[in-house]
């Protein structure tokens, strides 16, 4: 079995990846088993902020290591949060703040106007000087609430509604997990596992 460190402290974040790829034959450490802090996200990009992850817990480590860097983009907002979506109100990881914040900004903008999407890149560097690590990219389109639903899920979730399957913060996990964004990511870099056994 391969150990891989999954370069997050978010525990949401931690449960997805690991429920999604369950079934393979690796172990998925949480860098914060490992003594592991964050890595400071000083990229422009969400492939950027998942290889300075990534390159930092797997130095740290001294194994292979899974980086995510995920966020809302809202299109009347030209993309913000985007990058910033978890300190959107200021202090890290604060989901109601950022919320409210989020929902303050939208006050008065029809529901027409409120397309977003979830964005998420991972990065799977095999050591901490890969030059050709694995990337995978997956987007979940939607719209943001005029209020939160639900108290399934994490984040944005509860603000964020998918066309097709109603309410994320309503909705199941395993019915998430295939469709969100960090899902299909999930999905690409499974296969991309699978193809290089």
């Amino acid at each position: 079995m391969r150990r891989i460190v999954v370069a997050s402290s978010n525990r949401g974040k931690l449960a997805e990846i690991r429920d999604i790829l369950r079934d393979l034959d690796i172990e998925l450490i949480a860098q914060g088993e490992l003594g592991i802090t964050d890595a400071a996200e000083t990229g422009a990009t969400f492939v950027e902020n998942a290889l300075i992850k990534a390159r930092y817990a797997a130095r740290s480590s001294g194994l292979p290591a899974l980086g995510d860097d995920s966020g809302l983009c809202v299109d009347a907002l030209a993309g913000a949060p985007g990058l910033h979506s978890a300190r959107y109100a200021g202090a890290h990881g604060d989901a109601a703040a950022n919320i409210a914040k989020l929902l303050d900004t939208l006050r008065g903008v029809p529901e027409a106007q409120r397309a977003a999407h979830f964005h998420c890149t991972l990065v799977l560097l095999r050591h901490a000087d890969d030059p050709a690590p694995l990337i995978a990219e997956g987007r979940w389109r939607g719209r943001i609430l005029d209020a939160p639903r639900g108290s399934q899920g994490h984040g944005y979730d509860p603000v964020f509604f998918d066309p097709q399957h109603g309410g994320a913060g309503e909705m199941e996990m395993a019915l998430k997990n295939h469709i969100s964004h960090r899902g299909l990511a999930l999905a690409r870099l499974r296969e991309m596992l699978q193809a290089q056994r």
